[in-house]
């Protein structure tokens, strides 16, 4: 067992989804904690009945995956004092068994990297297109990146230095954490290397939407407290494609009804829709280019601008959740999946 390198894994209502995370932990022999936020399914018997210490959250304190990482990671830390590293981990993840040692060493051998992470994938990407999405978006660049998503590998004085996780972001807690490891002085790095499997476990468009709405919401947060430049170009585009251009196509068809008829009204729509379709063509030509198939990348393209309007509505209910002063929200996408014996 590694003395160096601890686990965290946060939950909530993960289900079996959770076991298979644990017992990947288990296998790979690190020092581990699971972090439950308020689950209602039987995650906390799951973790207790495979030997895990279990942190509850206090369930008068507002639920964010940042306080989770954050009082699981304090957690590691008291009972483990010696730990040079921490990985953290989605309760939906599965860890690849060689990815903590490969990681490990990766830290050791270069010493002005704060934070690391591999290859996410989807466990189930031919489920369902909303699957095969989340796979597109794990597939991302290597190297010396601005931000890295959940799964990762933290050196301990890095995350230290910058200050932990920031319990008050609802979402896009990671970016956020990365842009003051960079500024402490340290770099952010994706190496090409298995690192998970996560199990996005989405069948339907609703849970796509809620998902994409919480991108919007965190990412707006983010930007709007903390100015990274992390979500800055989503947002932007999301403004445009998502907000901007209908409502402009809607007050030049107005226009063109009052003064030219239905023809104008008509033209204005299908000059608007041409763009669209445009936008759309050059994504999936793009993606194909990159050794993607037709299907998945035309999928790729019209869900890429689909996801403008969920992404808008979350920036817009951040924005609102701000001017009234609300706390955080939870924007949830899917359900738990429960052990046999339940």
């Amino acid at each position: 067992m590694s003395e160096t390198l601890g686990v965290v894994v946060i939950g909530r209502n993960e289900g079996e989804r959770l076991r298979r995370c644990l017992e990947s932990v288990k296998a790979c022999g690190l020092h581990a904690v699971y972090v439950d936020s308020g689950s209602s399914d039987d995650s906390v018997q799951i973790a207790q009945s495979i030997d895990f210490t279990v942190v509850n959250l206090d369930l008068a304190i507002p639920f964010t995956a940042a306080r989770a990482r954050s009082e699981g990671y304090d957690k590691l830390l008291q009972e483990y004092p010696a730990l040079e590293y921490v990985m953290f981990v989605d309760g939906d993840c599965e860890i690849e068994l060689p990815w903590p040692r490969i990681a490990e060493t990766f830290l050791q051998e270069h010493e002005e990297v704060g934070i690391v992470a591999g290859r996410r994938r989807e466990r189930f990407p031919e489920a369902s297109v909303y699957n095969r999405l989340c796979d597109f978006e794990w597939d991302a660049p290597t190297g010396q990146v601005a931000a890295i998503g959940g799964d990762s590998i933290v050196r301990v004085s890095a995350y230290q230095a910058a200050g932990g996780f920031n319990p008050t972001v609802p979402a896009g807690e990671e970016p956020e954490l990365c842009s003051r490891i960079r500024a402490a002085g340290w770099k952010v790095w994706r190496i090409n290397t298995e690192m998970t499997r996560h199990d996005a476990a989405m069948s339907h468009f609703g849970q796509w939407w809620k998902r994409l709405t919480r991108t919007g919401y965190g990412g707006f947060d983010v930007e709007r407290r903390f100015k990274t430049g992390v979500f800055q170009r989503i947002l932007y585009s999301a403004f445009v494609w998502g907000i901007l251009i209908p409502l402009l196509a809607v007050i030049a068809a107005v226009t063109a009804y009052r003064y030219f008829g239905v023809i104008g009204a008509v033209a204005v729509v299908a000059s608007v829709g041409a763009v669209w379709l445009l936008q759309i063509l050059r994504i999936t030509l793009r993606t194909h280019r990159q050794g993607r198939p037709w299907r998945q990348s035309l999928e790729y393209g019209w869900f890429t601008m689909l996801a403008k309007f969920p992404i808008a509505m979350g920036s817009l209910k951040s924005l609102w959740a701000c001017l009234t002063r609300q706390g955080a929200q939870i924007i949830e996408y899917k359900s738990a999946v429960k052990s046999p014996s339940a």
